[in-house]
């Protein structure tokens, strides 16, 4: 049986961890070892905003000790992520080469929102309990070291995530000057935290009831074991975390140590962990927190696996992705019927267009999603759309797609209506291949957009034909489509520009 070994390692704000897998395809992803270590580099980049050269030193030593057991298990591939900590620190840049240079391994980072897949295709790969768990109207819950992060389900699928800077470390970190008891601290914590927690609700949750809550993380794995006497399984209620808080309230970081193992540096964070999640329990309605016991290295592994061993997962993570771009667009009134047709045209053409335009999957994908998105700012001012739909989806995570994503997004929505600079006009934002992706799927949004200029969907049936110098587009439809002709033209000198052949709308003759 053919099988590879696998490094998966997590620098994290509180601990630096290493997992080691054995990868097959019959039977899949086992973990082989595992080694962890407390640094907690979140405290320097979330008040100072650097992290200390000691600690980028202990940092290198502990991947050097990684690295070494890398090698001691013949690994063959291994993966290397620092999260929000390091992303966040001024000198994150330079943390990361030093890495290099002192250790020979290469860290990456990854935005919060890539973080999250990773999770999630974790938790998914849970497949009984998740897909029971997703019955309900669901919440997942991330409390980090630096931020909480809550993900709404409906109907098995994604349908928007949001990040809160509310994470436990930050939050000790804001209340470490008040010398109270843990008692008096929990209170001013649950009153500052609570207004939060309450506008997301009004923002996002309105008076929906979410039934069940996942919570991943070592914290919630912390949690539970700090409360043997409990029995907890797979699923905490809500009683019995209004109890756990109450318990860890009683208790010191030493103390939490020494009963019952839980380092001393995640020992102090857990009162406030506790907290959150009893507060989402209670403001959710939910019923009980399932907890999956998965963690990012694992999700790093499943990652790796889909991409190198044939592995597969059991859900359209493409679909929860265009989920969230739809509730976005819904959120901020966007004509959703005009986007329908926007949408099939924009993927039509895209599909005949292949051999010319050379992209694949992934730029189809951020098409789609410039289409859903092409109108949001008008929300906002009818006169600035294109800027204010820049902002909008800029300012709006969607789960999977990285920071330069979004941003190809956003620009195709931009200059969907906006001329295109010259590529020496915006180098220093973006990369060439950026540049070009954002060309060509702006020139396919345009003439999308142009084929329902009247937001009448006049055009249903149509065929996209691509010739030797251009792109004809016949559509068979009884109404009246001068308005579209007229208007189609003058989208068509860019197109021509991008792709060397110019679009040709004409409408199909009737007997």
């Amino acid at each position: 049986m053919s099988y590879i070994m696998f490094g998966a390692i997590d620098v994290g704000s509180t601990d630096v961890s290493l997992t080691i897998y054995e990868i097959s395809e019959k039977l899949g992803i086992k973990k082989v070892d595992y080694i962890s270590h407390i640094i907690e580099l979140g405290v320097d980049s979330y008040q100072l905003g650097t992290i200390r050269y000691e600690l980028v030193e202990e940092l290198c030593e502990v991947l050097q000790e990684f690295k070494a057991k890398l090698q001691e298990y013949k690994v063959k591939d291994y993966r290397a992520y620092a999260t929000s900590a390091v992303r966040e620190a001024d000198n994150g840049e330079m943390i990361l080469d030093q890495i290099q240079t002192k250790t020979g391994l290469v860290v990456q980072t990854l935005s919060n929102s890539e973080i999250r897949l990773l999770t999630y295709k974790a938790i998914i790969n849970q497949k009984v309990d998740f897909n029971k768990t997703l019955q309900k109207n669901t919440a997942m819950i991330d409390i980090g070291s630096g931020s909480v992060q809550i993900s709404l389900f409906n109907k098995q699928h994604m349908q928007l995530t949001q990040n809160l800077r509310i994470g436990s470390l930050r939050l000790r970190e804001m209340f470490s000057h008040i010398r109270e008891k843990n008692s008096v601290v929990g209170k001013l914590m649950e009153e500052y935290v609570s207004n939060e927690i309450d506008t997301f609700r009004t923002m996002y949750m309105k008076d929906k009831e979410f039934k069940n809550i996942i919570a991943v993380g070592d914290e919630i794995v912390n949690i539970v074991k700090c409360a043997p006497e409990l029995h907890i399984t797979n699923y905490i209620d809500r009683e019995q975390m209004v109890y756990i808080c109450n318990k860890l309230k009683k208790y010191t970081a030493e103390e939490l140590y020494l009963h019952y193992g839980v380092a001393r540096e995640m020992a102090s964070l857990l009162l406030y962990s506790a907290n959150l999640y009893r507060m989402f329990l209670q403001k959710a309605k939910a019923e009980s927190i399932w907890i999956p016991y998965v963690t990012t290295c694992d999700g790093i592994a499943i990652g790796y696996a889909e991409k190198h061993c044939n592995y597969t997962l059991p859900h359209d993570f493409k679909e929860d992705i265009l989920a969230e771009a739809r509730n976005i667009a819904k959120r901020y009134k966007s004509d959703l019927i005009h986007i329908e047709s926007v949408e099939s045209f924009a993927m039509k053409i895209f599909d005949v267009t292949k051999k010319i335009h050379g992209l694949k999957k992934k730029e189809r994908l951020l098409l789609h999603l410039a289409t859903i998105l092409h109108s949001c700012g008008k929300f906002i001012n009818m006169n600035d759309s294109s800027e204010n739909s820049y902002h909008i989806i800029m300012s709006t995570e969607i789960i999977g797609l990285s920071h330069i994503e979004r941003e190809i997004v956003a620009n195709i929505v931009y200059y969907n209506k906006e001329e295109l600079p010259s590529y020496k006009e915006m180098q220093k934002s973006i990369s060439a291949e950026e540049y070009r992706v954002i060309a060509k799927l702006s020139a396919i949004l345009r003439i999308s957009n142009a084929l329902d200029r009247g937001h009448q969907q006049k055009i249903q049936q149509y065929t996209v034909t691509l010739k030797e110098n251009e792109l004809l587009i016949v559509a068979d439809t009884p109404m009246d489509i001068t308005l579209e002709i007229g208007l189609f033209k003058e989208k068509c000198d860019y197109f021509e520009k991008v792709y060397g052949i110019r679009p040709v709308l004409r409408q199909k003759r009737r007997i």
